[in-house]
């Protein structure tokens, strides 16, 4: 009996075709290459993931989970000979408890819905990637995403309180719990956020609500300089302010947007900066004055305090488009560093001589608060030459980020266009911890192989 038959499940959703399941063997990032999987199963309940991991356990057949296919590190892509197990149709939101202030969910509900779902409790799922509008949580759970408003509110991994998993052997197991406090066993559910399935595959969510945040007030500030914005954003940090989101998005990026959907976005800036802070009443009113002054000291030609609402949610729409719309100029390579954020200015700067150096063109948009820089680098289709000098950038900016005291990924995940900045960050003695892991929960190493390391 082939493993396909094995399964037993309705012919409708395991796929075949190779057309068909070639569009589902890759996520976005287009530099990180993908194999041909022997079938594609859409998986609808927990039980069914679970036949599926214990048929590849027994053939020794890889799997590889996916969620929308989002994701920008190849981290979702196939390999050859693998079952590809798509979970976007496990998209229920299975509870929401307003006085625990939790919600269950399955891994295929999207960011937003979820999101939209708990907000008519008055409750908030802080975390929210610029893909929020199409990701899926059990993506974000993969990569423990982030995120505008992480800055000063956390990330994934800082609201998953449980979740339901099928280990490498095809054991369907619960990990975490349901209380705002527990310390029994080691924290499984943890190391399972950010592991890119590689660990096990999730089948359901446990997440932590917060109430919903009062309106915010939005600062702006042009700049003509890179270097200039990334000071301001050191000195926003060495003033004590935690806004609850601040973006870099330059020129390239809004230019890139206005063609796209006509937005009426050009400014007489290279850079801007936006920054919200939603403390409430006179507190949020003297956040937002001092915002102000520390973008005016760092050199900023203009900064002010929002007063059109419809204008500062523009903006912010356009830092969540940046992607798409300079993935229509051509083939985009994604950078995903992080730094401490003395060191965005100098980051910055190295990035600006990375371009000049190797003749590329690099966007910025960055979760700046935090650090999070997402340089993209651009080149013209069928540019092989443009594509090498592309790569070498990437891996320079890698270079710098961790010469700087930071990490090859802050929210993207390492899956298969990290590596070699993985092996540089950690060292062979911390990789040896990793696969020890990795062996342990999946023996025989079925899960999402060649990711990560």
């Amino acid at each position: 009996m082939t493993i396909l038959e094995e399964l037993d499940l309705p012919a409708e959703r395991v796929l075949t075709d190779p057309d068909v399941t070639s569009s589902l063997a890759h996520d976005e990032a287009e530099w990180a290459p993908a194999g041909r999987p022997l079938a594609v199963v859409r998986a609808i309940t927990p039980e069914e993931v679970q036949a599926v991991v214990r048929a590849c356990f027994a053939h020794s057949v890889p799997v590889v989970a996916r969620g929308a296919g989002t994701g920008l590190s190849g981290g979702a892509n196939a390999v050859d000979g693998c079952v590809v197990l798509a979970l976007d149709r496990m998209d229920r939101v299975l509870e929401i408890d307003p006085l625990e202030r939790l919600a269950v969910v399955q891994p295929g509900v999207v960011n937003d819905d979820l999101r939209a779902a708990v907000a008519e409790e008055g409750l908030w799922y802080p975390p929210d990637p610029a893909s929020s509008p199409w990701s899926t949580i059990g993506g974000n759970v993969a990569t423990n995403a982030g995120g505008l408003c992480c800055v000063k509110y956390g990330v994934t991994r800082d609201y998953v309180l449980g979740l339901q998993v099928v280990t490498g052997t095809g054991e369907l197991v619960r990990l975490g719990r349901r209380t705002a406090k527990g310390v029994a066993g080691y924290d499984l559910a943890g190391l399972m956020v950010g592991s890119e399935g590689t660990l096990g595959i999730v089948t359901e969510v446990t997440v932590k609500l917060r109430p919903l945040p009062p309106p915010a007030i939005t600062v702006a500030g042009y700049f003509s300089s890179i270097v200039d914005a990334g000071e301001a954003v050191a000195a926003s940090a060495a003033a004590g302010l935690t806004p609850a989101a601040l973006e870099l998005v330059d020129k390239h990026c809004l230019e890139a947007v206005d063609d796209w959907r006509n937005m009426g976005l050009s400014v007489e800036a290279e850079v801007v900066l936006l920054a919200r802070l939603d403390e409430p009443g006179a507190a949020g009113e003297r956040a937002a004055a001092r915002m102000v002054e520390c973008f005016e000291g760092a050199g900023a030609t203009f900064a002010v305090q929002s007063t059109d609402e419809a204008e500062s949610e523009a903006l912010f729409a356009a830092r969540r488009l940046a992607y798409p719309a300079l993935e229509r100029l051509g083939p985009v390579l994604t950078e995903d560093v992080c730094v401490p954020k003395a060191q965005v200015p100098e980051m910055l700067a190295r990035i600006e001589r990375t371009a000049q150096r190797h003749s590329i063109t690099i966007a910025n948009i960055a979760h700046a608060g935090d650090g999070n820089l997402h340089p993209l680098l651009i080149v013209d289709h069928g540019d092989e030459a443009a594509r090498a000098r592309a790569q070498r950038a990437f891996d320079q900016i890698v270079a710098d980020a961790l010469a700087l005291g930071g990490t090859v990924t802050g929210e993207h995940g390492v899956g298969l266009l990290k590596k070699p900045g993985l092996t540089a960050e950690l060292g062979p003695a911390v990789l040896d911890l990793h696969r020890s892991v990795k062996h342990a929960l999946d023996p025989r190493g079925i899960l999402n192989p060649g990711k990560i390391f």
